[in-house]
């Protein structure tokens, strides 16, 4: 028969604490005020770039610029998309209701923003199909100068949203709390970081480069060889381009999003911690989930028979992946003596 046993942890409980009289919230989010700033002038040039192809479709009379007018309005409406989860995670970085911070706003923008790709390649499909199926005539001079033109505002905006990885400034990262050991982590810059809301609204971009580049070269071919069939060849090219990009971005967010991350490398390197460790314990329970750009939040509940062992001794244990900016460890002890004795 199993040994009762002891509990041996710092999670304190408390009545619930409105906005007012919280002490202290836990925000892992670093911000990126560059990419915000970038973001915006690609929605202000896309949007530019927007009004002028719908302008010079109805104009010219041409339905591919003014297929393509409309496309691009669906990546101004995603990178305003992006735009906005910048600002609004930003604003409410200290607000005490988002348990551990505003970076998944930017997660979920990047995630609807995938959502729209979807629904982009499914119209080009569609459009371009209907194109291959009833050809229409096509204003080939006036069509591919604003083309041209277009992708030369892509190209403008792709450099702009490009990550380079730049370091990013933490707000709120308090973590002063029992349960953590990472104070130290403070102004912690982590490298390698790859901003999912900023890569969503460069996919879009690209992908707008790509069709223009696509467009134009059917549009040169159609126009110097009478084959008009490569305008809607290319457009289905283009959006089975698009909608592989947009699964990729689908994938990662959505995992984020149901804190799917329990086979992430970090997992396996806070077992291999506990199984090291000096004072031998067991893993009961564990739990781990990100909380920021390649920062994460662990939960352990750890049975030793090691009386001197205790949540503390566990947290300095894992304080060597400064990925953990979140952990909470409860330690269980056999009451073997007096199963009445909680005093561990």
């Amino acid at each position: 028969m199993s040994q009762p046993l002891a509990s041996h942890h710092t999670h304190k409980t408390s009545a619930p604490l409105n906005n007012q009289t919280r002490p202290k919230t836990y925000s892992f989010n670093i911000s990126n005020p560059l990419a915000e700033k970038k973001v915006k002038w690609a929605v202000i040039l896309t949007a530019i770039m927007m009004v002028a192809e719908i302008s010079g479709g109805y104009v010219y009379n041409s339905m591919a610029l003014l297929a393509d007018g409309w496309h691009m309005s669906t990546h101004a409406m995603a990178l305003g998309l992006s735009m906005l989860a910048y600002v609004f995670a930003r604003k409410l970085s200290k607000d005490a209701r988002f348990t551990f911070g505003t970076w998944k706003i930017e997660i979920l923008a990047s995630f609807t923003s995938s959502i729209l790709l979807v629904l982009v390649a499914a119209l080009m499909l569609f459009q371009s199909g209907q194109r291959l199926l009833s050809p229409s005539p096509i204003h080939y001079d006036e069509a591919i100068f604003i083309a041209v033109i277009g992708l030369g505002v892509n190209i403008i905006c792709a450099w702009l949203l490009k990550d380079n990885h730049s370091h990013g400034h933490n707000h709120g990262h308090d973590h002063s709390d029992d349960h953590n050991d990472h104070s130290d982590h403070g102004d912690h810059h982590s490298h390698g970081n790859h901003d999912l809301n900023l890569r969503s609204a460069y996919i879009h971009v690209i992908t707008d480069a790509a069709t223009s580049v696509l467009a134009i070269l059917a549009l040169i071919g159609g126009k110097i060889w009478g084959a008009s069939w490569l305008d809607p060849v290319m457009g289905l090219v283009g959006g089975v381009l698009v909608a592989v990009w947009s699964y990729g971005l689908i994938r990662d967010s959505g995992r984020i999003l149901l804190d799917a991350e329990m086979d992430a490398p970090v997992v396996a390197e806070v077992i291999e911690v506990i199984e090291a460790s000096p004072l031998r314990a067991e893993i009961n329970d564990i739990h781990v989930w990100r909380v920021g750009k390649d920062q994460y939040a662990c939960v352990l509940n750890l049975t030793t028979i090691s009386p001197e062992a205790n949540s503390e001794y566990f947290r300095q244990q894992l304080s060597i992946h400064e990925e953990l900016v979140h952990i909470i460890v409860e330690v269980n002890l056999p009451m073997i003596n007096n199963p009445y004795d909680q005093s561990y």
